[in-house]
């Protein structure tokens, strides 16, 4: 007999990624991403043995807990430099530093995860690609560094 999914419950389904926020940068860029990339996080492996183990192999145990960078895409406006200003304000081990929060939102626009950069900087920002025979729109990108990345659910 065939599943009619009838046993199946109708209100759990994997969240769409297209709905999202970015709240927090410096200037006020807001909402006008096109992409969001590298919100990973990752504990180092240290490998031991202590001196006097019968086992001839070492147990691994967890270390230092690492982020990577993320990386946000956005058209590029008229007039807007914002991404281009807070870069420049970096000095000699002086960046401004932001709590940037990245929101996945459901279909009424309410957050359902929430990814927190905390003391995040720009650390690299690229241009768009200029090309005369193209007609997509121009992408900027920007690189965030940031120390510490928390989730919440709802």
């Amino acid at each position: 007999m065939a599943d009619d999914s009838s046993a199946q419950n109708h209100t759990i389904w994997p969240l769409a990624k297209f709905y999202f926020q970015v709240d927090g940068l410096a200037g006020g860029v807001g909402n006008y991403f096109a992409e969001v990339s590298g919100l990973d996080t990752e504990t180092e492996v240290i490998e031991y043995r202590h001196g006097n183990s019968e086992n001839f192999s070492t147990i691994k145990m967890p270390g230092l807990r690492k982020v990577g960078n993320v990386t946000l895409k956005k058209g590029i406006f008229v007039k807007d430099n914002k991404f281009w200003d807070w870069f420049n304000a970096i000095k000699m081990n002086t960046p401004k530093r932001q709590t940037v929060v990245i929101k996945l939102l459901d279909e009424s626009g309410a957050p359902t995860m929430t990814w927190t950069l905390n003391n995040a900087w720009p650390t690299k920002i690229t241009g768009t690609d200029l090309k005369a025979d193209g007609n997509e729109v121009a992408i900027e990108t920007l690189e965030l560094a940031y120390e510490t990345l928390s989730i919440a659910n709802g």
